[in-house]
């Protein structure tokens, strides 16, 4: 069964929705790719889901192990290779709520970021490069 539906709207638009919850998400191409850069672009989503779904993994080594990571943020920025034009690296830094943490706890909160399914299905030539501020 599939799991989103999508269409091409024209002018370099798509438009897809999440067929279980019916919530849709637009993308257009970049200013720099003959698009208007008004929504999200393909590979802008791309980079989105690195980094929320590592936020989702480490949430849920937190809860398991009674760490409160709410307020957590990450900022991505996307580097983008000519050619091919591809992401050649995504870049996010996370800032994590002021609080106290253990060695173990950085590590456990660290390495479900980095194992995310995300993570683990780019390509090994997109590099992640990953900080933590604690």
């Amino acid at each position: 069964m599939a799991t989103i539906n999508s269409t091409y709207k024209g002018d370099l638009r798509t438009q897809a929705q999440h067929i279980a919850s019916g919530n849709t998400v637009i993308t257009d191409a970049p200013v720099d790719n003959n698009g208007r850069g008004e929504a999200f672009s393909p590979s802008d989503l791309v980079c989105a889901a690195l980094g929320s779904c590592m936020m989702t993994i480490m949430g849920i080594v937190a809860n398991r192990s009674e760490i409160n990571i709410e307020g957590m943020e990450i900022e991505t920025t996307k580097i983008m290779a000519s050619e091919p034009r591809r992401i050649a690296e995504i870049v996010l830094t996370f800032k994590m709520p002021a609080r106290s943490y253990t060695d173990k706890e950085k590590a456990m909160l660290e390495n479900a970021a980095r194992t995310c399914p995300v993570a683990l299905s780019l390509h090994p030539e997109i590099k992640q490069s990953v900080t933590f501020l604690y």
